[in-house]
């Protein structure tokens, strides 16, 4: 008979903080932690969605969940959201920021207003998040920012390069933020995930052949675990990424990527 391992419960569960709780990548790396008796705030804008994730990881056995329904674009609320997530785990080991849209490439490009709409979900909001959620472990000397980012920030094409350039922001961000505060003790994460199958990418007629969520989630729990500066998920994805950010311009221009 085989049987299912199940990751060891830590004597001292962590406190982890989840911004955009519902998307497909972040609900599996959830799943991962509520194993471990982990203590989750989570953060989402769908009340009905959030109510169900927060439950079944109740059920997978997290110690502790608590949620808040909020909209993540809205940086004027950003302060008084991330003290009461807080105040609520009683401090905090893991801040994951996993929000962000695709958005309509096609619209975007016709349309200034849906293309800065994109901007700034993507990389506005998360810089406002992580200037608080920066300011906060830097004076205690502790703590992981895990942010996820995207393998399509390396480099920008035809196909989606507002969604592309909104997440070479963030990463160009992310980059010059742990510079700063990494001697401080405080580990920053930039996560470069490829296309993966999740509701954000489902319309993709391609998105069958996408990377599994799960694996891709165990990937992260592992990285953030290991205290890492940035990973590429699935792997083979730095490789191809290196190759194409070195494509010579008179080249790539003429590739339909």
């Amino acid at each position: 008979m085989s049987t299912t391992a199940v990751p060891p419960r830590t004597s001292n569960p962590r406190k982890i903080l989840v911004l955009g709780a519902t998307s497909g990548i972040a609900e599996a790396t959830c799943r991962i932690w509520a194993a471990e008796g982990a203590h989750l705030f989570l953060v989402a804008r769908n009340a009905e969605k959030l109510a169900a994730v927060a439950s079944d990881l109740r059920t997978r056995g997290a110690a502790f969940v608590d949620t808040a329904v909020a909209d993540l674009d809205d940086t004027d609320s950003h302060h008084a959201l991330l003290t009461h997530a807080v105040n609520s785990l009683a401090g905090m080991d893991v801040a994951y920021l996993a929000h962000g849209i695709l958005g309509d490439q096609p619209a975007a490009e016709q349309d200034f207003n849906t293309a800065a709409q994109i901007l700034h979900t993507n990389l506005t909001a998360p810089v406002s998040l992580l200037t608080w959620l920066s300011n906060y472990c830097v004076p205690r000397h502790t703590g992981t920012l895990a942010i996820l980012s995207s393998v399509a920030g390396d480099r920008g094409r035809k196909s989606n390069y507002v969604y592309g350039s909104s997440k070479a922001g963030l990463s160009a961000f992310v980059s010059g933020l742990r510079n700063r505060i990494d001697r401080e003790g405080v580990t920053v994460l930039t996560i470069k995930p490829g296309p993966t199958r999740t509701a954000m990418t489902a319309a993709n007629p391609k998105s069958a052949k996408y990377a599994d969520p799960d694996k891709v989630a165990k990937s992260i729990a592992a990285a953030i675990a290991a205290e890492k500066d940035q990973i590429y998920v699935p792997f083979i994805w730095q490789p191809i990424m290196f190759i194409i950010r070195n494509i010579p311009e008179r080249i790539f221009k003429k590739l339909n990527l």
